[in-house]
């Protein structure tokens, strides 16, 4: 993350837009801003941003329409930006791929720190040691940890976001080992555990539809009752 990261805020609001584009421009960022969906399709067409910050009420096509859209490999990672009250859209964003989500109004320090943390997370992902060069039995899948990418019995890709990938290649380095939610949330999503947040179960549930037989009888990624997640692909 050496080179400067270019972000784009997706935001109908003009106040909010130029604030965010002040803070983060003041602080080493690329700043793009887009007031609607078609705005912020011109700017993916013309370049290749890091991340984009979207809000998910907006006139005309709105953010979760676009978060539908952004979902191949060379897609930004997508922290949302929803409005207090809005668990619905929030919940249906983190099922659909989006790496974060941050309440308005927007703590910019916090806003700030959540950009770092999705940023690294992708540097990561992108570069892998030697020593990690491993295949994991996940299900019907294989966890392919020097390639970042998970796939079938056949070799075919199953699509992942970038934090389901943290999560199965942290599962991955626990074979056997009970997590719970404090761990996950510190070992794959950089930060701490807040008791309301169920963001990770949400997405554990997504990444079973991906590899278990039965999603709803998991036997790969399972359960403890009360205290969190075992990944035992015996």
């Amino acid at each position: 993350m050496s080179e400067t990261q270019h972000i784009v805020v997706c935001d109908d609001e003009a106040d909010v837009r130029e604030m965010l584009a002040e803070y983060l421009g003041k602080r080493g960022f690329r700043i793009s801003c887009a007031g609607n969906a078609a705005e912020l399709r011109e700017i993916l067409d013309a370049d290749a941003p890091g991340l984009v910050l979207l809000d998910i009420n907006m006139p005309g096509e709105d953010g979760l329409s676009v978060l539908r859209s952004l979902q191949d490999s060379d897609a930004p990672a997508v922290i949302m930006l929803t409005a207090a009250g809005e668990v619905v859209d929030r919940i249906v964003g983190l099922e659909m791929g989006a790496d974060d989500y941050l309440g308005k109004p927007v703590d910019l320090r916090e806003l700030t720190a959540r950009i770092k943390a999705v940023l690294r997370r992708r540097a990561a992902q992108e570069v892998v040691p030697e020593a990690e060069r491993t295949r994991f039995p996940f299900g019907k899948a294989w966890l392919d940890i020097e390639a970042a990418k998970l796939t079938d019995a056949h070799g075919n890709e199953i699509p992942l976001t970038s934090m389901e990938y943290n999560l199965l290649k942290l599962f991955a380095r626990n074979r056997g080992r009970v997590l719970n939610r404090d761990q996950i949330l510190e070992g794959a999503h950089d930060r701490s555990w807040d008791p309301f947040d169920r963001s990770i179960d949400i997405r554990i549930s997504r990444i079973r539809k991906k590899i278990e037989l039965n999603p709803q009888k998991p036997e790969v990624i399972r359960t403890v009752r009360g205290v969190g997640y075992i990944y035992d692909p015996q």
